[in-house]
């Protein structure tokens, strides 16, 4: 690992294999497989909970699934009191009636990000945020395995949708910190305007 000492920091780079991986569009070929396989978990589970009205209406089965994760046995499956509480304050607010919805919703529109490669970083993000509260929850099934290939598709940002729509959103749309040639077009416009009407 390389280090570039400006001042009194020191910056410490990245390998050049991991550098070329998650930033040259050349590269985007290796996140393909791994994008579209999360993208059919996503999918798959999703639209199967927006078929079932205990889902979608009741919000019983996400019900029974609280309910079993925060049962203390000889074993419980939630590890951490902390989250066991946060679990028994939805269920007593009977919040599951409209988090099912949001669960169902949340995995379909996810994977169907993924699958078009759109916004890749935040639909990863987001999938990797919803495996991680069902591990949390104790249940193990994919979602350790959802979990880390969400956690390098958010590594792979720039890369990892350019097969898809990322391709033309990213420069058109940039970053907070880089701006996209329409935020560029439309800052030209609104100057070009302020300059016509102060002169």
């Amino acid at each position: 690992m390389n280090e570039i000492q400006r001042g009194q920091v020191i910056v410490m780079e990245d390998p050049s294999f991991w550098r070329t991986l998650t930033s040259d569009t050349r590269w985007a070929w290796v996140w393909l497989p791994l994008r579209l396989y999360l993208a059919y978990t996503f999918i798959e589970s999703g639209t199967a909970k927006l078929t079932n009205p205990a889902w979608m209406q009741t919000g019983t089965a996400l019900r029974g699934f609280w309910q079993n994760a925060v049962a203390i046995g000889a074993h419980p499956v939630i590890t951490y009191d902390w989250y066991r509480s946060f679990i028994q304050g939805m269920l007593g607010a009977q919040a599951y009636v409209w988090f099912a919805k949001v669960v169902a919703v949340g995995e379909t529109t996810v994977g169907i990000a993924l699958l078009l490669g759109a916004f890749t970083g935040i639909a990863a993000f987001t999938g990797g945020f919803l495996s991680w509260n069902f591990i949390m929850a104790g249940t193990a099934s994919v979602n350790a395995l959802v979990f880390a290939i969400a956690t390098w598709l958010v590594l792979a940002w720039k890369t990892a949708g350019w097969i898809g729509v990322d391709r033309w959103l990213l420069p058109a749309l940039g970053t907070p910190w880089h701006r996209g040639h329409l935020a560029r077009t439309r800052m030209a416009h609104e100057q070009e305007r302020e300059e016509r009407l102060a002169g």
